[in-house]
């Protein structure tokens, strides 16, 4: 009887085992699905080295998974900030409204620091940081090997999408595929009766290649290839969306960062393949990250941890929330 009795104890504890086990892997693969789709992204930690999933017979540039958990850096939240602290931040316009929050956050907790922000680009950013005059870059693209070998790192914050928009007054009422779009933006479609719509001229209104939006947009819809350059082409001097969605008229056509745009009286984004870059199977969707020069600094710990904090989550949740009201 006693053996019997040690035999099922043994049984019972291997079947409790197994079943946390599962629990535990089950957790696991959970949160890195979660991280995939871009829930709750920042948790997911930050990588020196994202690697990218090949695909056969592709040049487009994935966004990278998330990162292992031996690439993971994470930063404590801060307790307390040294008064006179100053937290440099310049990068993507598709991060201003990100970035504002958080200096509100930030600042209104801890007293005496400064959090000075800029948007110049995600590579003016990225320069910046890689030579020490801020703190961090906000960028709308993931890092290359060159950029990781001076010692950069970067750490996913949140998801977005990239719009293709029109003035709200441009005639053009349908959808576009991505084939159409791409051919738009090559220069191989020239009018708008190509896609459905009048006979009038397509006027493309782009970024600057210094712009993060301009790399992930070639990267993503052009598939690596080159913007057209006609005379119907017209690219703006700065990164910046204000001036592109004043100019779009009747006839333009342009991208930006979704959250930028959804909330704006004067465009409208044109559904993809039927679906609008405000549901979650849209097909050109993209990460933004924070990145730092390594070793981080203290200015860039706490900065960093705050952004892991629930206020600084909050923040960047209420960003997003008030952008799309």
């Amino acid at each position: 009887m006693m053996g019997m009795s040690q035999k099922n104890e043994t049984t019972a504890l291997i079947i409790a085992l197994l079943a946390t086990a599962s629990i535990l892997g089950g957790g696991y693969f959970w949160l890195q699905s979660q991280c995939a789709a871009g829930q709750e992204f920042f948790l997911c930690g930050s990588s020196k080295s994202p690697q990218k999933s090949p695909t056969s017979g592709s040049t487009s540039s994935p966004l990278p998974p998330p990162p292992s958990p031996q690439g993971v850096v994470s930063f404590a939240p801060p307790t307390s900030i040294p008064s006179g602290t100053t937290i440099r931040i310049n990068g993507s316009t598709s991060m201003v409204q990100i970035n504002q929050a958080l200096k509100a956050a930030l600042t209104a907790k801890f007293q005496g620091v400064e959090v000075l922000t800029n948007a110049q680009g995600s590579d003016r950013g990225l320069e910046e940081v890689a030579r020490g005059a801020i703190d961090i870059a906000a960028v709308s693209r993931p890092l290359t090997e060159s950029e990781r070998s001076q010692g950069l790192a970067s750490s996913p914050i949140v998801r977005d999408a990239i719009a293709v928009v029109v003035g709200v007054k441009n005639p053009f009422a349908g959808g576009l595929t991505t084939t159409q779009v791409k051919d738009i933006f090559t220069g191989k479609i020239t009018s708008w009766s190509e896609v459905g719509g009048s006979a009038a001229t397509i006027q493309v209104i782009n970024r600057p290649p210094i712009s993060g939006t301009y790399q992930s947009f070639r990267e993503e819809v052009l598939q690596g290839g080159e913007f057209g350059t006609g005379t119907n082409f017209k690219m703006m001097d700065r990164d910046a969306t204000t001036p592109i969605l004043r100019v779009l008229g009747l006839n333009g056509i342009s991208y930006a960062t979704y959250n930028q745009i959804a909330n704006q009286k004067t465009v409208r984004a044109i559904a993809i393949e039927g679906i609008l870059p405000s549901e979650p199977n849209y097909p050109w969707q993209r990460t933004l990250y924070y990145v730092y020069k390594e070793p981080a600094s203290e200015a860039v710990k706490a900065f960093m941890g705050f952004v892991s904090s629930s206020d600084g989550q909050e923040a960047i949740f209420r960003a997003n929330e008030d952008l799309q009201k």
